[in-house]
């Protein structure tokens, strides 16, 4: 599942093709992608629509529509926005298209049909998945290290678990919680609540720094995730621990493990990560 830095970049490279742009026609090949409204009332209210603004908020890709319109595209899985051209062949897990005025469309690839989308009011955030449930920020400036601890002291889930959950912070996923232990030297089964001011302070260093090099790099691809325009990322190539079962830690050159903690595989070093 493409994570914060993966849809920042998304992003990022909808905003230089379609702001502006107004959508003159949907075509809907799998209606269970469309979570919100019905089928009949999503197209009639997205025709015509003008594309003002588009950002991300979590893992939450939201487009701000003239009419107080916003449209929220959650890509779960293996979902991918495309820009291209209508003379463009169209693939076959291709399930909704956005055609603009331009001959340009806005393609919803989704191998899994996992991905979700919803069209609301600017006024009614909870018929939009779990969006208006999301925990702060990691990259904001209210994400404070105060914050953090406070937010960590009364809790007793595993770390991973905690960093996981996107009511207590957004955005995180399995790989970059991985880098950002790692890289703050804690396991991640470790308690939260158990956890030294030192060890949170790390982390929540770790967590910035390790998000912001995934954005610089455009994401990081393995299999599904590209860009807008179909490019993929390339911070796999800086990945110290992540789907590296078996190799030497870059930082000690003990063997990385792999494990099943909080219900994912998870990878670490029992060495520097304690």
């Amino acid at each position: 599942m493409p994570e914060l830095p993966e849809v920042e970049t998304i992003v990022k490279g909808l905003k230089k093709e379609i702001i502006g742009k107004k959508i003159i026609e949907v075509l809907i090949n799998c209606e269970m992608i469309i979570a919100y409204p019905d089928i009949e009332d999503f197209i009639k209210e997205i025709n015509n629509r003008v594309i003002f603004d588009i950002y991300r908020r979590g893992k939450y890709i939201l487009f701000k529509l003239d009419g107080s319109k916003i449209m929220v595209i959650h890509l779960r899985m293996t979902g991918k926005l495309l820009i291209k051209n209508s003379s463009d062949n169209i693939d076959k897990h291709t399930h909704i298209i956005f055609k603009f005025d331009d001959k340009n469309e806005l393609r919803f690839n989704n191998i899994r049909k996992f991905g979700r989308v919803y069209l609301i009011n600017d006024d009614e955030w909870e018929n939009a998945g779990g969006l208006n449930k999301l925990g702060p920020e990691p990259l904001s400036k209210e994400f404070t290290l105060k914050k953090f601890k406070e937010a960590l002291s009364s809790r007793k889930a595993k770390i991973k678990a905690l960093l996981l959950n996107q009511k207590f912070l957004a955005g995180m996923g399995n790989i970059y919680t991985d880098e950002s232990l790692h890289e703050a030297g804690i396991k991640p089964d470790r308690r939260a609540d158990m956890l030294k001011d030192v060890e949170i302070e790390r982390l929540f260093y770790a967590i910035k720094k390790l998000l912001k090099e995934g954005i610089q790099y455009g994401g990081t691809s393995f299999s599904d995730y590209v860009n807008a325009i179909g490019e993929k990322g390339s911070f796999q190539h800086k990945l110290k621990v992540y789907q590296r079962e078996g190799e030497k830690c870059l930082r000690c050159d003990h063997k990385i493990i792999k494990d099943k903690i909080a219900g994912r595989s998870s990878y670490y070093c029992s060495h520097c990560q304690n």
